[in-house]
């Protein structure tokens, strides 16, 4: 009996109902390009000290650019590592407190990079129930145990290590991206010291806003620099620039220079990112209020709102997250927003690992006082029905 050969138009037909599905559940993602000066005031941007746009990290950028090239040319490995990199990379590892550090194409890959060269089939990992994507896929492709344990929970791990006889680690965010909690560092420090596991912490949005003069939560909780604490982060977020690092023991960093895929496959991070990263860093080291300001602004925003009746998460860092009642309506309060001037974040399944939709605020060190006021005048006279309890 001959056998049917598919058309070659429906092969990708599954994807007109997994799109329905997400329509029916207001699930839709769509990019919307901005202009380069937008008219929205930005409440939704990751550029938590307001160093994207300055003076002297652009000039970093073009500065870098025009003598190293547009682009890295090649792997770090081959060609792509510059005199820039490498300096970049001291700075960081000296700023934060660590030994050494290493520069990666994005913060994604430098997940990968450090779950994946710490671990193997032999190891244990034990990851936070709210951990981000990048560690959740860096567990995946690691070949190693994982354990899933409840967020924030020091016994939850202490559990789940001293039930491995290997190799250990436990790896966490310092903030947490869906409500902007922090980490209890302290007490996971004090697990892994007793049961002789190593520590990875994504200082993602602790960097530039925590510690001292924004050196990052691991400096704040006194574990930078420790021999089983590594660091990841990225140039992303408070440096208003590109690409991630890992930062730790300096036999760490060999091992991830010998080892670790995303390092070694990857053409490393263009020179006018590097370059914009190293001028932000520069600039916040000189001006170190920046990180106290950008925490000030998520304490008043948050305070604005719940007395206002809203629902939200307090802040530990600069992430302001408020609640809505179904994935449909925080879209449309988002919508809202816009269409009053406010761009805000839209936080709804998958990314949230409660499965509650949020309003997700980023809390700017350069907000104004009249900006702070009109944000949250713009988000409550939007918020819908079910927003206060």
């Amino acid at each position: 009996m001959p056998q049917h050969t598919p058309d070659p138009a429906d092969v990708f037909a599954w994807i007109d109902a997994a799109e329905r599905a997400r329509e029916h559940a207001g699930l839709v993602r769509t990019l919307r390009p901005r202009p380069p000066v937008s008219p929205l005031l930005d409440l939704a941007s990751n550029d938590y000290l307001g160093l994207s746009r300055h003076p002297e990290t652009v000039r970093g950028a073009r500065e870098a650019a025009e003598g190293w090239g547009a682009g890295a040319t090649g792997s770090r490995l081959v060609t792509g590592t510059t005199e820039l990199h490498a300096e970049l990379e001291r700075e960081l590892a000296a700023f934060c407190g660590f030994e050494a550090a290493l520069v990666l194409s994005s913060g994604y890959a430098a997940n990968l990079a450090a779950v994946t060269a710490l671990s193997d089939r032999g190891t244990l990992v034990v990851s936070d129930a709210g951990n981000h994507a990048s560690i959740v896929d860096g567990c995946r492709l690691s070949r190693a145990e994982t354990a899933v344990v409840a967020h924030a929970d020091p016994d939850a791990a202490r559990k789940a290590l001293a039930a491995h006889a290997g190799r250990a680690l436990l790896v966490t965010d310092s903030v947490f991206s869906v409500d902007g909690d922090a980490a209890p560092l302290g007490a996971h420090a004090a697990v892994c010291r007793d049961v002789g596991a190593a520590l990875l912490v994504d200082d993602a949005h602790g960097l530039g806003v925590l510690g001292e003069g924004g050196r990052g939560a691991l400096h704040a909780a006194g574990l930078a620099g420790a021999p089983y604490v590594v660091a990841t982060l990225t140039l992303s977020k408070s440096l208003g620039s590109q690409g991630g690092a890992v930062l730790g023991p300096a036999k760490v960093i060999r091992h991830l220079v010998n080892t670790a895929r995303t390092f070694i496959f990857d053409t490393g991070l263009a020179p006018a990112a590097a370059g914009a990263a190293l001028a932000s860093l520069r600039l916040l080291r000189r001006e170190p209020e920046r990180a106290d300001r950008a925490r000030a602004v998520a304490d008043r925003l948050y305070g604005r709102l719940t007395a206002a009746g809203l629902t939200a998460a307090r802040p530990d860092a600069a992430v302001v997250s408020v609640r809505a009642p179904s994935a449909p309506e925080a879209l449309r309060w988002a919508a809202d927003c816009r269409e009053a001037g406010l761009s805000v974040g839209c936080f709804r399944p998958p990314s949230v690992p409660d499965g509650i939709s949020r309003l997700r605020l980023t809390a700017r060190a350069d907000l104004t006082g009249e900006e702070i006021d009109r944000a949250v005048t713009t988000i409550v006279a939007t918020a819908p029905a079910g927003a206060a309890p």
